[in-house]
């Protein structure tokens, strides 16, 4: 049984918001990877784009950041020299710019320090899980999946508990900003150029802005010079230091893609046990340990797509792109591409070699916080698998209206506890 089939027309217009809110249009997918793998796709919002859809191009295209460069912008709406310089992050850097910032902080993310959080990550499943679960019917996204992040990101980032669903919310209206559910501004229905200079043109992050300022300023009061925000601060080698704009729009980062990117892995790997009841099983036996967290990213893909821009003309499977055209590496695609997975529109939790893009695999811009993901995920999974002996869909479940994050924004279910 699968847990979710396409059922778009194969012609679905993927520059519009309104064509994900019933999940990635796949059919459309299977087309573009078959016939026209590096298709010119008009949008009615601004300037056309290349979608670039299966594994192995984006996989090669990925590593050539000096032919196809982040520093314009890493989504699909058309930007301003000025308002990609005033938004951007180390994601819209190249090397070796990028790998300047990158190193700054790469440590607080390892794989080695990231392990030791692992006692608290299950307390923290612990608590929410015996909480939660005997409701018996709930939103597993809103009290679940988006609970565990949500909390972890306190961790790293030193903020009090009190200011978490506050920043969450923020986060969810900066990176979901196509989406009414999030935010009063939503960016492709009304004028937000009051905005433009903001992260993701979106008033929240003004919000955020202020809020990081007046956190650093408070644990600079209280002696506090440790953690990942620091770390950032720290002058590099050569002696330079990052802006108050660059490190703002950084601590927007951190609080949106620390947040999203694995409460939507969680909220899909929910759904396709509700879906594929062997699953619980095969968590309950143990076996798939280490290949499940994977498995379930790949299935969710959170972040939909990442957007390059051209730095001079190339020849692409028979097409002519030009200096400055748009070109958008479709993740989505390429984790559901059969010429890499068997059977990809089924869970296989004990899936041999991962090979999915949903970490930006191939490039520099290697997800930062996929260890962390990666942990959360399996731990979570774990410790649902130990309480639980079914798990139902409850009604339908809804997705968020984007086409840059893919995520299950409700997610009604019913369980059995053991």
């Amino acid at each position: 049984m699968t847990t979710w089939t396409p059922t778009d027309d194969g012609y679905a217009d993927l520059s519009s918001h309104d064509t994900f809110v019933d999940g990635a249009p796949h059919n459309t997918f299977a087309r573009l990877r078959r016939d026209d793998p590096m298709h010119w796709t008009e949008n009615a919002h601004g300037l056309g784009y290349w979608s670039v859809t299966r594994h192995a191009d984006i996989l090669e295209l990925n590593r050539q950041t000096d032919l196809l460069s982040s520093a314009r912008g890493i989504r699909i709406e058309d930007q301003t020299p000025e308002e990609y310089m005033a938004r951007r992050t180390f994601q819209e850097t190249d090397p070796p710019e990028h790998m300047q910032t990158r190193i700054k902080v790469a440590k607080a993310f390892s794989k080695q320090v990231i392990a030791d959080f692992e006692d608290q990550i299950r307390d923290i499943c612990t608590e929410l899980l015996d909480r939660v679960l005997p409701l018996g019917t709930f939103d597993a996204t809103r009290l679940i999946a988006r609970e565990l992040p949500m909390r972890m990101l306190g961790q790293i980032l030193g903020t009090p508990d009190e200011d978490l669903p506050w920043l969450v919310e923020k986060g969810d209206a900066l990176i979901a900003n196509t989406d009414p559910d999030f935010t009063d501004h939503v960016l492709d229905k009304m004028q937000t150029d009051e905005y433009r200079l903001m992260p993701f043109n979106s008033p929240a992050g003004a919000e955020l802005y202020d809020y990081a300022k007046d956190l650093m300023e408070r644990k600079a009061a209280k002696g506090d010079t440790n953690g990942i925000l620091h770390m950032i601060l720290k002058p590099s080698k050569d002696g330079s230091t990052i802006s108050e704009l660059e490190f703002r729009n950084f601590f927007c980062l951190l609080v949106a893609a620390g947040n999203d990117t694995t409460r939507y892995s969680i909220a899909a790997g929910i759904q396709a046990m509700c879906h594929q009841p062997e699953l619980l099983g095969q968590l309950q036996q143990g076996d798939v340990t280490e290949t499940a967290a994977d498995e379930f990213i790949r299935w969710a893909t959170p972040a939909t797509y990442f957007r390059r821009t051209a730095t001079r003309d190339f020849e692409y499977h028979g097409k002519s792109i030009k200096e400055g055209d748009k070109v958008v590496y479709w993740f989505v695609s390429a984790n559901r591409d059969d010429a890499v997975f068997d059977e990809p529109f089924k869970v296989d939790l004990s899936r041999p070699a991962n090979l999915h893009l949903a970490f930006g695999k191939g490039g520099p811009h290697l997800c930062l916080g996929m260890w962390l993901a990666r942990l959360e995920v399996r731990v979570l999974f774990e410790e649902l698998a130990k309480r639980i002996t079914s798990i139902k869909a409850a009604g339908p479940h809804k997705f968020l209206r984007s086409n840059f994050v893919g995520g299950i924004k409700s997610l009604p279910v019913t369980v059995t506890l053991s």
